[in-house]
């Protein structure tokens, strides 16, 4: 690796940072060239918590991001950004408890990241789970974004001067058996049903090819889901397939995309599922709304699922899990789909995705 792959510690009251130290010491060559981006306190508080009766992994404080490529054995990296250092000396916010402190500190670190990425000092970001209601705690700038989709949107919008609108963005989730992009993401129902529009519909189709190719080496095999029951049955259960999905389907594969006619919800994602490791009839599913896709993908398990961001001038992964607080401080977060998140980070860098 010739750039190092940056790790946001999370909310920091709840399991992001347990399962960065679990990565480290689990998964040592995967996490080799990653470091931390979070405090001192919070980082050595998760090593207490995860090494008990184990011999303890050693926090190693950066101050430059190359240092992490040096980085001797058994050591986790860490660089404190400067709202981070601010804190130090500080104890740790309150294990499983909303702050507004926890939601500065995870949001700071993601915006150094991000930034970081935007100017090519780092190869990638991988990134803990946020709380949005801790967020929005915080107050400006954070307390805006739903979630880290919008934020590192915001962000490389603001890095290339130009609008939100004109930096489009897509949430991907993937395990081994299922890949599923999403229309909208963090929005009401009813503002998910009023996004499924021609133009959206045809932007996330471009976006999925555009990147899925660079990712398998081929044009994806994109399969539609309809947003309507047995996708509206020719009109009888509701027209947004015939008047919009298929339109956008079609001008799709005027531009020599290969994407299916809008198929029923409830079938397609077990006919996109792989078998034996091979997708046989699609290598990726385009889900109308949030919850469409995404119930299939974590019914498969969370313990593998990796959130990949698309359409982003940078590389972003993150765990297919939320901060969990109920189990923070316990020992007991399980570290596969961090560690997951990570291997894919360091695969879509070598495909030059981002």
């Amino acid at each position: 690796m010739h750039l190092p792959i940056a790790i946001t510690q999370g909310d920091p009251a709840g399991i992001g940072p347990e399962t960065i130290v679990k990565a480290f010491r689990d998964a040592p060559n995967d996490a080799r060239g990653c470091f931390v981006v979070g405090d001192v306190a919070t980082l050595r508080r998760a090593v207490q918590v995860v090494s008990v009766g184990a011999v303890a992994p050693a926090v190693a404080v950066i101050t430059d991001a190359s240092q992490a490529l040096t980085c001797p054995p058994r050591c986790i990296p860490l660089l404190e950004v400067e709202s981070t250092a601010v804190v130090h000396g500080m104890p740790p916010v309150p294990f499983g408890q909303l702050s507004a402190r926890a939601g500065q500190l995870a949001g700071d670190c993601v915006v150094w990241a991000a930034n970081a990425a935007l100017r090519g000092e780092i190869a990638a970001l991988v990134t803990a789970p946020l709380n949005k209601a801790a967020m929005s705690l915080a107050g400006p700038p954070h307390a805006k974004y739903p979630g880290h989709t919008e934020m590192l949107q915001a962000l490389a919008a603001a890095h290339a001067n130009v609008s939100v609108d004109q930096q489009p963005v897509r949430m991907m989730l993937a395990n081994d058996e299922l890949r599923v992009v999403l229309v909208s993401i963090h929005v009401s129902l009813r503002e998910a049903l009023a996004a499924v529009t021609f133009d959206n519909v045809l932007q996330t189709l471009l976006i999925t090819h555009q990147s899925l190719t660079a990712m398998l080496g081929h044009a994806p095999r994109i399969g539609v889901a309809g947003l309507n029951p047995h996708a509206g049955e020719g009109g009888l259960f509701g027209r947004e397939e015939t008047q919009t999905i298929a339109p956008a389907v079609n001008a799709a594969r005027a531009q020599g995309l290969r994407v299916s006619d809008p198929l029923a919800p409830d079938t397609v994602f077990m006919r996109a599922r792989a078998k034996n490791g091979v997708f046989e009839e699609f290598d990726v599913v385009l889900a109308m709304y949030h919850d469409q896709g995404l119930i299939p993908v974590k019914y498969l398990g969370v313990d593998k699922g990796v959130n990949v961001t698309l359409g982003l001038p940078l590389v972003r992964t993150s765990p297919d899990h939320g901060t969990a607080f109920d189990i923070a401080g316990t020992g007991q977060a399980d570290a596969s789909s961090l560690i997951e998140a990570i291997r894919m980070a360091k695969q879509l860098t070598a495909t030059g995705v981002g």
